[in-house]
C-alpha cells in the first residue's frame, strides 16, 4: 500500500476538527433516559437477528493510567471482584432468559482491566457466561490484559477456557513516556508473555498503541513500533490520544508543554502508518491494522467488514449484548447503556435485576444514515444502489433525493479531490481515509445542531 497518499499536512489541517468515532449511529451523546427496560425488552423480541456478541465489562484497574478516558475504579482489593461478579451474575442470569433462541458468537471482556480477576474469578465467570447462554461451537472470545499484574500462566489458563484473541495495552514501551502517564511496565515481560501465548495456542493477539502521549517523539516511538514488529502480533490498534482534562479529571496531571505540537503528533501518526504498512500490515479502517490473512484485512477486502461499539470486526450480524456497570448494548433498532456508577449499578440490580440507564430506539432515518455511515466507516464507498434496494420497502426511496440537503456539503471534499459523488456511489479516495470521520459527518443528522461537537476528539 502507497501510504503517502495519507498524509497532505494542508489537508489534514484544514480538516482537523473534532468529530465522532461512529462507532454508533446516532452516537452515545443522544442517549436518553426515557428509554427504559421495557424498551430494551421489546427491542430483543422484534429484532430480526438471533445471533448475539456478549460484551463484558470488568471495571477494575491496579492503578490509574493518567491518559486514560475508560469506566474504572482503581483498587488493589482483589475481594471487590468479588462483590462485583456477585451483582453481575444476578444481571447476566436475568438478561439470559431473554436470550434463549440467540447464539452467542462473540465473546469480549473489556475494562478496566478484565485481566485484574483471579484465576478462580475468571473461571467462575466463563462458566456463568456458558451455562446462561447458548455459546457456538466455535466461538470467539476474547479478553484485554494489562501485562503490568499477570504471569505467564495466564495465557495457558484463558486458552483452556475457550479464550482464542488477546489485546494487549501497551501503548509505548519508552520509559519516560510511561513513568509521565503511571504506566510502567516491562517490555521483556509482554514479549514473554506473547510468545507464551502463541505456543500455548493462541493464533490472534491485538496490541494496543497510543500516539500524541507525553514527551513521544518519532525516535522514541519508532523503537516500540520495531518492537511490536519483532513480537509478530496479529492485529495492532493505533490511537490518537484525546487530551480533555475537562472531561478526565487525571488527565490533568499531563502537562500540555509535555505534549506533542500539532506537527510533532502528525509526524507519529505519519510514522506509524508507514512503519507498519512497511512491514506487511494491512491499513483497517481509520486506526487498525492486520496481517493480510487476518479475517478484519480479508472483511474490508470483500467488503464485509462492520463497525459497532468494539471497533472494527467481522461479526456484523450479531447483536450485541452489554453486561456489567457502564456496559452498552445495540439490539434490533436500539442503543441502550447501563449505569455508569458502580454503587448505582448494585442498587439497580438489587431493585431491578438489570441496570439500564438510558438509551435510544432508532428512527427510520437513524436506520438509513447509520447504514450509509458504517458504508463509509468500513469500506470508503456507498453503493446508491444497494441502499435503494435495502430501503425498497419505503415508497419510491431514492438516495439523491433522500440526501438531497446533504450532498452539497461533499462539495469541500469533491473539490480537495478526495471523493467522487456520482450517480451510481460515493467513492471515497485513498488520501482521504485519515479524514473519513469529517466525511461521515455530512450524513450526521445530529451533528447540524453543533451543540456536543467540543465533547468529541479531535479527528487526527
Amino acid at each position: 500500500m502507497q501510504t503517502t497518499q495519507f498524509f497532505d499536512q494542508k489537508l489534514l489541517n484544514k480538516y482537523n476538527i473534532s468529530g465522532p468515532r461512529y462507532t454508533s449511529y446516532p452516537t452515545a451523546l443522544e442517549f436518553h433516559d426515557q428509554f427504559n427496560d421495557s424498551d430494551l425488552k421489546t427491542a430483543i423480541k422484534v429484532s430480526p437477528n438471533r445471533e448475539l456478541s456478549l460484551y463484558v465489562h470488568i471495571p477494575f484497574c491496579h492503578s490509574l493510567c493518567y491518559y486514560c478516558g475508560c469506566n474504572k475504579v482503581i483498587t488493589r482489593h482483589r475481594d471487590k471482584a468479588d462483590t462485583y461478579l456477585a451483582f453481575l451474575a444476578k444481571e447476566i442470569t436475568s438478561r439470559a432468559e431473554f436470550f434463549t433462541d440467540y447464539t452467542v458468537k462473540q465473546l469480549h471482556w473489556g475494562g478496566g482491566t478484565p485481566s485484574f480477576l483471579t484465576h478462580k474469578q475468571i473461571t467462575k465467570l466463563v462458566a456463568l457466561l456458558k451455562q446462561s447462554f447458548n455459546f457456538a461451537e466455535h466461538v470467539e472470545m476474547s479478553i484485554e490484559i494489562d501485562p503490568r499484574e499477570i504471569e505467564l500462566g495466564l495465557a495457558q489458563h484463558l486458552f483452556d477456557l475457550g479464550f482464542n484473541r488477546l489485546s494487549l495495552g501497551v501503548q509505548d514501551i519508552d520509559l519516560k513516556v510511561q513513568q509521565t502517564i503511571n504506566r510502567v511496565q516491562s517490555t521483556e515481560f509482554i514479549g514473554d508473555f506473547i510468545a507464551q501465548a502463541k505456543t500455548v495456542g493462541f493464533k490472534s493477539i491485538n496490541v494496543d498503541l497510543i500516539y500524541g502521549l507525553p514527551h513521544q517523539n518519532t525516535e522514541t516511538f519508532s523503537k516500540t513500533l520495531a518492537k511490536v514488529h519483532q513480537w509478530d502480533v496479529e492485529r495492532i490498534s493505533l490511537f490518537s490520544y484525546a487530551h480533555i482534562p475537562s472531561r478526565f479529571a487525571a488527565q490533568r496531571k499531563l502537562r500540555d508543554e509535555w505534549l506533542p505540537s500539532v506537527e510533532e503528533k502528525f509526524a507519529l501518526m505519519k510514522l506509524a502508518i508507514e512503519t507498519l504498512c512497511g512491514y506487511g500490515y494491512e491499513f483497517i479502517g481509520m486506526d487498525h491494522f492486520a496481517k493480510p490473512d487476518d479475517e478484519l484485512a480479508i472483511a474490508q477486502k470483500n467488503g464485509t467488514l462492520h463497525r459497532n461499539f468494539q471497533g472494527y470486526t467481522t461479526k456484523g450480524c450479531c447483536d450485541l449484548l452489554g453486561l456489567g456497570v457502564s456496559s452498552i448494548s445495540a439490539i434490533g433498532n436500539s442503543y441502550s447503556q447501563n449505569i455508569k456508577d458502580l454503587k448505582n449499578y448494585y442498587q439497580a440490580i438489587d431493585d431491578h435485576q438489570h441496570a439500564v440507564e438510558k438509551g435510544l430506539t432508532l428512527t427510520q432515518d437513524d436506520i438509513i444514515r447509520g447504514e450509509v455511515i458504517r458504508e463509509l466507516m468500513c469500506n470508503l464507498y456507498v453503493n446508491k444502489q444497494a441502499i435503494n434496494d435495502k430501503f425498497s420497502d419505503l415508497k419510491e426511496f431514492n438516495f439523491d433525493d433522500y440526501f438531497s440537503d446533504d450532498l452539497p456539503s461533499l462539495k469541500t471534499f469533491q473539490n480537495d479531490e478526495l471523493l467522487t459523488n456520482n450517480n451510481e456511489a460515493i467513492i471515497v479516495k485513498q488520501s482521504a481515509r485519515l479524514l473519513i470521520r469529517n466525511i461521515c459527518m455530512s450524513f450526521d443528522a445530529y451533528m447540524k445542531k453543533k451543540v456536543n461537537q467540543q465533547r468529541f476528539s479531535r479527528v487526527i
